[in-house]
């Protein structure tokens, strides 16, 4: 049973025999210095950072309205829990 992209038995295309494959010259890296693979690095990371969908102001200023909210009522959670265990040790140990 076959289907578009083959199958098990019958694969779409023949694997390359391992003496028929050229050795990798290491590609965009093998052809720089040290200097010329930095700087590669750094056009990425801008090129990534041009990809970003940045906030808006107020949806920022949203979103560290909500952060701050939580770990103050996470900071109250604690705070109680805290009080409750302190309380239950100087019951039983007096």
């Amino acid at each position: 049973m076959t289907d578009a992209v083959g199958s098990i038995d019958m694969p779409d295309a023949e694997d390359e025999s391992p003496d028929s494959k050229k050795p990798r010259k290491g590609g965009k890296r093998g052809k720089k210095g040290p200097l010329g693979r930095l700087g590669l690095f750094y056009r990425q990371i801008v090129a990534e950072l041009r990809k970003v969908v940045w906030p808006t102001r107020s949806q920022l200023t949203t979103y560290t309205t909500v952060v701050i909210i939580f770990v103050v009522i996470m900071i109250g959670f604690v705070l109680v829990i805290d009080f409750g265990f302190q309380e239950a040790v100087k019951y039983v140990f007096g």
